[in-house]
This record gives C-alpha cells, structure tokens and sequence, in this order.
C-alpha cells in the first residue's frame, strides 16, 4: 500500500551537499525527504576512496554549528599555509595566516565527510533519508510538489531542492541551459605516504599541462601522507592509472622535486574529465540548485565543495526565515533572494578558477616569466594576498548565518 509524505523540502540527492542541506534545515525545525539511488554499503564503505575536500574556515563552522564537526574529531588535517609555484623554478607564493587567525581550512577524506553526515542524518528526526531510491515522476504545480517514487510512496513539499550533481536530470527537466565546456584534461586522484612531514602546508604547483596539487591528510600507521590532484592530458590518463604503482610514484616525485622525500604507500587511483559548467539560472518554479546541480569549475583552487556549502548557507536562511515569517516556501520571493544572494559569489569564483586554469596552462617562457612575476607582485603586496586568503577561507562577501558559526 502507498503511503503519502509531506515535507517542507524534498531533496533530490543525498550526496556531500545535499546531506549537509538536510541537516542544516533540520537543525532550524525544517522537515526534509531525502531521496539518492546510492547504495550506502559503498559509499560508506571503509578505506580510502582516493578523494579528499579541503573544508573552508567558514564552511566547517557551518559544520560545527549543524552538530557535524564533533563527528569528525581527529579526522581532519588543518591547512597552515598554501603554497603557489609555477613548476620548480625560483619564486613562489605563500599564504600563510596570523598565528591568531586559524587554519586556512582543514583536509578530509570525503568517505569521513560521508559518513559523518550519514550519522547525523540518521538521528535527525525531522530528515526523511531514502537511500537505494529514485524518484518515477516528479510534478511542480502552482499548489506544491508532487514526487512519486519507485518504492511506491509519494512525497509532497512546497518546494524540490536538486542536489544531483553536475548531470542533473531535474535540471534538464526544468529547461534551465547549461553554459559549459571541457579543458581537455583529466584530474588523477589518489593519495601517497611520504618520508618528509607535510606540516599542514597544501602544495599548488603548476605546469602547462595543469597544475599539480598535494593536500595534506592525518597521518596515518604508515607514516605522513599527502592526498594528490594531478592535472593531465585527457588522453594521457588511462596510461597513467595503469603505471604500476612504482613507475607512478617515481614520476609523482619529479614533479614534486624531491620536497617531501621519497613516495611509498600508493592508494588506488581514479580520474575524470575536467569541465566547467554554470546554470543559466538556480531556481525555477518551485525549485532551487544547489551544488554541482548548480556550478561546477575547476579543481584548481579547490573551491568546488566549499561553494556548494555556500549555497546551502544562503538557501538556509532563506527557507528558515521565509518560515518564520509564514511564507510558502516555493514562493517566487523567496527563491529570487537566494538567486540573488548567490549569484556574485558563485559568478566570481567560477570566472577566477577558469581564468587561472587557462593563464597556468599557457606554455613558453615568456608566459612562465608572466606568472612569475604576478606571483612575485602578489606575494609582496599584503592587503592582497589577505583578500586571496580571505577567499579561501570562504570569508569573503555577504556571509549567511551559519556560515559564521550561528544557527540563523
């Protein structure tokens, strides 16, 4: 027999950004249905995966303030300082906060970030986790939402939240145009031990081919580890993931110079394409983006997560407030804000990410002394290089509530 829900938000995907939207409107008495097709027994599943986040200052208080930061005690490898280097030559770039200032951010394994939000998510009384689920038909209508899902149940909510990733199908469904294009690389990902300490400095060194980035993890039984993000030809990334795991880490370490010493402990090794996307519009009738459903942009900043969390900071507040004030939640106002709120942020990291992937990618010597140059010029002028920090730590702008580490 079919039974009816009703919700104030039906969330389509319970991945990193949709799972942390749940908690967060939780945490403010906002009933969500969560429904995503993944089957937990892998994504929860333990070992490293290969990927890892580097969670923003703003963005973990957001963390703390939802009941997640607590799970993650112990996890985590704060980032001291970013390093910027155009390959090995002389001059680099660093950003390295006041001792009173904090970390910049704090590195993850994204299977941690999963299964500390799963947890959460699973004493929330007012989330609704449907996982192993899809929807059959999904209907937005003057009066509210209609989702029929393929365990026979029926969702209704004022308002559907797509949180689908980068492909999404309720995206598609609702027209809204995509602008997007390829780079024509790939991203290898993986993780290594290292005889050197890493000393919570996140390394960002570019080559024309793309950068290639080291992200501090916790150390581990084997030593002192690093996550990696190396930026390769699209087609020379099947030939990569098959070197044996020798041959690859001899060549991790060219690029790396030799800093860290000498590489052992290689994980298992994934890629994909490098791409850029950006929604002609977040919101719809009865329906906002958020996350990769929204954006998606270069890994060369390692912005990517961060944005999405930004974009369930603001979509908080917004239904949060809309709420109290007895407002319908799928009204036109309330998504006009959010749209609005989000738009600058989201246009500017989007512009800046692909700009630096093309710049850094340009080969030659003259473009290589150009890039030297601006890092020189941004190392040396100090109100710069603490709006670039500023950035990373997910300060920057119009800062919703949670974002600062209070419940709205």
């Amino acid at each position: 027999m079919s039974t009816t829900t009703h919700a104030d938000v039906l969330i389509l995907g319970g991945g990193l950004v949709g799972a942390t939207l749940a908690l967060a409107l939780a945490r403010h008495g906002l009933s969500a249905v969560v429904v995503d097709p993944a089957d937990p027994a892998v994504t929860l599943a333990p070992g490293f995966d290969g990927r890892a986040s580097a969670i923003a200052s703003a963005s973990g208080r957001m963390l703390g303030a939802i009941g997640v930061l607590d799970r993650l005690e112990g996890l985590g490898q704060p980032i001291g300082s970013i390093r910027v280097s155009d390959g090995l030559r002389p001059g680099r770039l660093d950003f390295t906060p006041d001792a009173d200032d904090g970390a910049l951010g704090v590195m993850y394994e994204n299977r941690a970030l999963r299964r500390a939000l799963h947890a959460a998510l699973g004493e929330a009384a007012a989330v609704d986790l449907r996982m192993r689920t899809r929807t059959v038909s999904v209907e937005r209508g003057e009066h509210g939402v209609t989702a029929t899902l393929d365990d026979g149940g029926t969702v209704r909510a004022p308002l559907l939240i797509a949180a689908e990733g980068r492909n999404s199908p309720t995206r598609a469904a609702a027209g809204i145009n995509v602008a997007r294009w390829r780079y024509d690389d790939a991203a290898i990902i993986g993780a290594f031990h290292h005889a050197r300490p890493h000393g919570g400095v996140a390394y960002e060194i570019f080559y024309p081919a793309g950068p290639f980035a080291l992200l501090p993890l916790v150390d581990d039984a084997g030593g002192h580890r690093s996550a990696m993000v190396w930026t390769v030809a699209e087609g020379d990334a099947a030939g990569m993931l098959k070197l044996s795991d020798r041959a690859f880490l001899h060549e991790a370490e060219k690029r790396m110079g030799g800093f860290l010493g000498a590489l052992s402990g290689a994980s298992a090794r994934s890629s994909y394409p490098l791409g850029f996307h950006l929604a002609s519009r977040i919101v719809a009738e009865r329906l906002a983006l958020v996350g990769d459903a929204a954006h998606g942009i270069h890994p060369i900043a390692g912005q990517g997560l961060n944005l999405g969390l930004r974009d369930v900071a603001a979509l908080t507040e917004v239904l949060v407030e809309g709420k109290r004030t007895g407002l319908d939640l799928g009204d036109p106002a309330l998504l006009a804000r959010y749209r609005r709120w989000r738009a600058l942020d989201t246009g500017a990291i989007a512009a800046a990410t692909d700009g630096l992937a093309r710049l850094f990618g340009i080969s030659g010597r003259t473009a290589s002394a150009v890039r030297r140059l601006g890092i020189g010029a941004v190392n040396a002028i100090d109100p710069l290089k603490r709006a670039f920090m500023a950035e990373a730590r997910g300060e920057a702008g119009a800062l919703p509530m949670l974002l600062r580490g209070s419940l709205v």
